[in-house]
Formats: structure tokens, sequence, C-alpha cells
């Protein structure tokens, strides 16, 4: 008797079990069969979104929110057409958010989540032009394996943000070059801005934008039309704002972004495999299912390729060009380039894999697939969240989440008892001025500009003429050191010290000290010689 290699016999299982399925696998497939239908992949998504969110309640039970995520909702609370750090869109996402949901802990972490599950549908949007019914579904599940739509996606920042933004852009940009109409055109100029908006690394998507579109073969009917040009002007006009905002202001988010070019040869190469591993192992996981689900059929992938659409081809010209891009910019100028930064550009590789497979995938594997996805969530939460929160209770966080609300609390409940008046301005350690402007019921405003987050200077005389205080938790020299120096220049001020412990469920976990600086409204006068920068006092006591 000839054995059967194991991988025929998996696809004859596969295939008589679309044949015949068992019972318990008979709501999966209806829930397949409604792919087209509409609900299907809505239903997948919100699944998506309210178990992990259902993760970040529990597994962050006893924290605060990421000091991250804290800033995008310190910046939004100040307008502006950009700040300090980055470009203004994740500030502009969190104040709009806040503006209709609650200011808390699940408000925000329910925002995070959202942001995925809208990347999640954009890449859908960009899947349903190559491929239909489960096939849809695969993307999104091998999409849901990778770290980027649940931990990447809770530290909601200038990364995060492009998770939605850049399979947006991606999709008005493949519509754009294939209907060459002036409506797509338009909305590829606007995507690419708020993508730039973002973060500035998105000039590795509009690069390849144009390079993907100089590299296919229908470049000539594209550039010949008026879309290309329609979607430069446009972008340009929508980023108009920001451009004048970086004329006025110095451009303080170049440098701050140039500052992570301080490599050498050496540290870029190091850089650049870092970047490549860093994403293969990201994509790791769903590579290997892929593998298993595909099997022997993966010989025909050279064929495939060869006959790849030409809207598949367009994409796979953008996908290598949002790697090769900015490995070649680390060689060049030497800048850091963490694998994190490129997380959001993953569905290029799922979509081209998965879209680019001509033969047929039998719906065993996708029923398979989901059950797998829905049981490592399922643990997730079930298992690895508790444990996570209580080993966080007891050990901490590098950041100190574990106290933002218990500091933001004591801290307003003693100013109020010196001052008697809410609380207006904090700073000190970023950390801990982020989390008392959110968790305080005072809401006061971070007083030190982002553009001195390095400096540690003085606040201005009419920050602490209207009250102020600073935070920092013991044990952080530099944070000390300026607290020391401001104590002998500004005037009246009241230093105190407490300590807060993490609780979870009731149940207690470390301590830390915290030093506090309060300065009452009108009692911090300021002597002229007192506006030296405290930076250079640092360096000098370093």
């Amino acid at each position: 008797m000839i054995p059967v290699p194991l991988d025929f016999a998996f696809q004859a299982m596969a295939e008589r079990s679309d044949r015949a399925p068992a019972r318990w696998r008979r709501p999966f497939l209806h829930w397949l069969d409604a792919v087209e239908t509409g609900w299907a992949v809505p239903l997948l998504i919100a699944c998506f979104v309210a178990i992990w969110m259902l993760y970040l309640v529990i597994a962050y039970a006893g924290g605060g929110l990421h000091p991250d995520t804290l800033e995008a909702w310190t910046l939004g609370r100040h307008f502006a057409w950009g700040y300090h750090k980055h470009p203004p869109l994740t500030g502009w996402v969190a104040a709009s958010w806040t503006f209709v949901f609650p200011l808390n802990d699940w408000s925000l972490q329910l925002m995070a989540m959202a942001n995925a599950g809208l990347a999640l549908y954009f890449v859908d949007r960009i899947a349903r032009q190559f491929v239909s019914g489960h096939k849809r579904v695969l993307v999104l599940l091998l999409l849901m394996l990778t770290p980027a739509y649940q931990f990447h996606a809770q530290r909601f920042n200038a990364n995060a943000v492009l998770l939605a933004v850049w399979p947006l852009a991606t999709w008005c940009f493949l519509r754009a070059f294939e209907t060459r109409a002036a409506s797509w055109a338009v909305a590829v100029g606007c995507t690419t801005a708020l993508a730039m908006l973002g973060k500035y690394y998105s000039i590795f998507l509009v690069a390849s934008f144009a390079f993907a579109a100089l590299a296919h073969p229908a470049r000539r009917a594209y550039f010949t039309s008026a879309s290309p040009w329609i979607s430069a002007v446009v972008g340009l006009a929508a980023l108009s704002p920001h451009v004048v905002w970086l004329a006025a202001t110095g451009a303080s988010t170049f440098t701050y972004a140039l500052a992570h070019a301080n490599g050498n040869a050496l540290s870029s190469l190091g850089e650049a495999r870092n970047f490549l591993l860093g994403l293969a192992a990201a994509m790791s996981v769903s590579a290997v299912l892929w593998v298993l689900i595909a099997g022997t059929r993966l010989k025909q992938f050279p064929a495939d390729f060869a006959a790849m659409s030409p809207g598949l081809r367009l994409l796979f010209y953008v996908a290598m060009g949002t790697i090769t891009l900015p490995v070649l910019t680390s060689l060049v100028m030497g800048t850091d380039l963490p694998s994190l930064w490129a997380l959001q550009g993953l569905f290029l590789f799922a979509v081209l894999v998965v879209c680019g497979a001509r033969y047929p995938i039998e719906r065993f594997y996708t029923v398979n697939l989901t059950v797998t996805v829905a049981g490592v969530a399922l643990v997730a939460v079930m298992v690895v969240a508790p444990i996570h929160a209580v080993y966080r209770n007891d050990h901490g966080y590098e950041e100190g989440r574990n106290f933002y609300a218990q500091v933001a609390g004591e801290l307003t409940r003693e100013w109020r008892e010196l001052a008697g008046t809410p609380l207006s301005a904090v700073s000190g350690d970023d950390s801990l001025a982020f989390a008392t402007a959110f968790y305080s019921p005072d809401h006061p405003h971070c007083a030190r500009p982002f553009e001195h987050q390095n400096s540690w200077g003085l606040p201005r005389k009419a920050t602490l003429d209207r009250g102020w205080a600073a935070l920092c938790f013991r044990g952080q020299d530099y944070c000390g050191r300026w607290m020391e120096w401001v104590s002998s220049k500004a005037g009246h001020v009241v230093r105190r010290e407490f300590t807060v412990q993490a609780t979870l469920w009731g149940r207690p976990g470390l301590s830390r000290k915290v030093v506090v600086l309060m300065v009452p409204r009108g009692s911090g006068a300021v002597p002229e010689s007192a506006a030296e920068d405290f930076s250079a006092s640092r360096r000098a006591a370093e």
C-alpha cells in the first residue's frame, strides 16, 4: 500500500469537511456565507474589538492609561496645526473622541480598539477588490494574529494612529490608479495628507505610491491623466496649514524627528537588520499558519506571482517601497529604525499573500483559523489578562501607571487643602503631569510647554501667579534636582511628600513615594535672575 503524504491527507479531509461539515462547523459556515451579503465582516471586526477591549479592561484594571495615550489627550486639549513632537492628528483624534465620550480609562481604551477595528475595515475594502467570500475573512484573521491590532493599538500614539490611515490611503490610491477618476484623486490627496499629519514616517507610504505608479506597466496612462496631479495639488493644499505652522514655530517637529538621526554606518546596519527581523517576528505566527493552509500548493507561488493581477502588482510595489525606502534612508542618514514604526503596513503583505494565491482555499481552513483566533483571544482574556494585572500590581510599571489615579487624587486633595481653589497647572515628570491632568477632577493644564520637555526650566511667572504644582517619584534624580532648583528660585514653595499604593480588586500592591511642590496662587514671585535654563545646571551636575 502506497502511503499518502500528510499534506494530501489534510487537503482531502478539508474537501470532505466542506461537502459534509460537522454540526459544530455549520454556524461558522453560515457566517461565511454572509460575507458577500454584508454582515459577516462587520460582525467579525465588532467581536474582535469587543473581546480585546475586555482584555484591556482586565489586564490594566490596576493601572492607568499608557503615557502616550495621556500625552495624546493632553495635546488635543489645545487645538493646533502641529505640536512639538509630532504632527497633530493624534491629538485631534483624542480630543474629538473625548468630546463625545467621558474622560476615563475604558473610554480611551475603546478609542484605541475602535481605531484598530477601523483599520481592519479599510483592509477589507482593499481585499474585496481582489477576492470574494471567505478569502476576505482569511486576510483579517491572519492580521488578527499579529500584535499590531491589539497590543500595539492599545498604546495610542503617533504610530498607532496610522493603523487606520495607511490602509485608507492605500485603498484610495488603488482606486485612483485604476479609475483615474477625479473623486478618487482628491481622496488620495486628502488621505495622504492625513497620513502625514499622523507621523512624518508616512512619507515612505507617499513615496511608495509614487514608486509603485512609476514601476507599474500602466504608468503612462496614469501619469498622462489628471489624477496624480490632482492628488498632489489637493495633498499640498490639505497640508498647507501645517506647513504654515512649521514656518511660524521653527519646525520643532522636524527637529524632534531628526534627533533619531544620530547613528553611523555600523549602527544603521544593525537598525536595518533589527527592523526586518522585528517585522518578520510580528508576522511569524500568521506565516506559519498560512504555510499549513497552503501546504504543497506553495509550490505554485512563482506561477501565481507571474500571473499577478495589475492591481495586486501595484500593491506589491507599494509593499516593497514601504520596506526598502525606510531601510535605505536609515543606511544613508544613520537614523533609528524600530520595527514598530512600520507595523501599520503589515496588511499589505497579508493581502498580497492571500489574494495572490490563485488556487481555491477550502472553507475548512477558514473555520479552523477562526476558531484559533477566537481561542487565542479567549485565553488572553480569561488567563493572560488576570495574570498580567496581578503581576503588575505587585511589580509595577516602569512609568508608574499603577499610581496615576491615586497620585492625581492625593495631589488634588492636598492642593485644595492648601490653596482652597482648583488646581490649574501642573508639571514635573511628564508621565505624572499627563496623568494628573487626566485623572484629577480639576483637570489642570500641563504647564511645561512641549518644546521645553528637555529643558526643565522654571515655569513662567504668570503660571506661578495662577497657582502651580509639580510632581516627581522619589528616586528620579533629574526631576528631584530640578525641584531643588525651583524651590530656590520660585518664592513661597510648599514641598510635601506622600506614599501611594497600588490596588487591584481590593488587593494591595506595591507602593511608591511621590514628592510634590506647590506654589499657591499669587505667591510665586520670581527674581529676574531666575530666567536661566536649568538644563545647563543639570548637565553640570551630571
